[in-house]
């Protein structure tokens, strides 16, 4: 059987057992929402001022909140299975719709953000480790301690100011120029030119951490056995570092990457709310306050997918890093 079939076969047993994992994160996911005090009835009653019991238990009947937790999540999961993911109350709308118009925003940044801080990572982690007890070696170390214990929010401020009111720059906020009316490589622009500041916050957290990650991965390979016995035979350094060194360390680095995907969402909502970017991490901010149980459902969801299929990703990544890994 050919290596590509066996990561075929991989794959596909890997997806199979994602449905258990995707099942359970929807249980707990429910069963905690509906732990909270409150539902979207008592916020949309608290909103108009004033209701009566008959109304609201006439809205409970509604939405279906006047049913035992157990039936609410047979209902809600059978919903799942048919692709329905419920309705917003407070938007008005399908879950599903909102969803889409959201997750789009939050997918452009997250990949933006992860393409930048692997990179950069990389780079100045190797370039610290190649020039080990440097001055260059000590720039890059305090830069990554600074940006690592740099909250979000602050540079994120800092970025508006310096570089949106100062300098003028990029745009304060938004994902586009809505009154300009762009189209076709006019829009791409404009989006990309509101997408630098948000991009750039999001990802001085995770570049240290992938920077730091990889000096030490790159240390560390330089101490093998392997290493030594290439510099015995005369290997060239250069050689050895980006012909065997390099191609080890980046593992940690893919897999810090595949557990980050996670955290980004969270470490959005931040930055989307800071610069006021359209994304899934301000919906669920929203929704959560609003007790809107069927967006937040449906948003954790999506993100808990999204982790599942990142992490496959990063496992077939590795497969090709390390032909030494067996899939079989």
């Amino acid at each position: 059987m050919s290596r590509s079939t066996q990561i075929l076969r991989y794959i596909i047993r890997r997806l199979f057992q994602a449905v258990p994992i995707v099942l359970a994160i929807i249980v707990l996911n429910f069963f905690l929402l509906n732990m909270a005090e409150g539902d979207a009835v008592d916020v949309l009653a608290g909103e108009a001022g004033s209701a009566t019991p008959e109304y609201m238990a006439e809205l409970r009947a509604k939405f279906g909140l006047d049913q035992p937790l157990p039936v609410q999540l047979l209902v809600y999961l059978k919903n799942i299975i048919s692709l329905d993911l419920g309705y917003s109350f407070r938007h008005d709308m399908p879950v599903s719709v909102l969803i889409v118009d959201r997750f789009w925003p939050t997918l452009l940044l997250m990949v933006s953000t992860i393409i930048l801080a692997v990179l950069f990572g990389i780079l100045l982690g190797l370039l610290a480790a190649i020039n080990l007890n440097t001055w260059k070696d000590a720039v890059i170390s305090v830069f990554a301690l600074i940006t690592y214990a740099t909250p979000l929010f602050w540079v994120g401020l800092m970025m508006i100011v310096v570089f949106s009111i100062n300098l003028r720059w990029f745009p304060t906020s938004g994902m586009e120029n809505i009154a300009a009316f762009y189209e076709g490589f006019d829009r791409f622009v404009d989006i990309t030119h509101h997408l630098v500041l948000p991009t750039i916050t999001l990802s001085l957290f995770y570049l240290a951490l992938y920077t730091r990650l990889m000096r030490a991965s790159m240390l560390e390979q330089y101490g093998q056995d392997y290493v030594v016995t290439a510099r015995a035979k005369g290997l060239p350094e250069r050689r050895i570092t980006f012909g065997h060194v390099l191609r080890n360390a980046l593992l940690p680095v893919v897999t810090m990457a595949g557990v980050q995907v996670g955290a980004l969402i969270g470490g959005s909502v931040i930055v989307e709310s800071v610069f006021a970017w359209p994304g899934l991490g301000m919906l669920a901010f929203e929704s959560l306050f609003a007790r809107d149980l069927n967006l937040l459902l449906g948003i954790f969801l999506i993100s808990s997918v999204l982790v599942v299929v990142v992490n496959l990703i990063v496992d077939v990544i590795y497969c090709f890093l390390d032909p030494r890994i067996e899939v079989s």
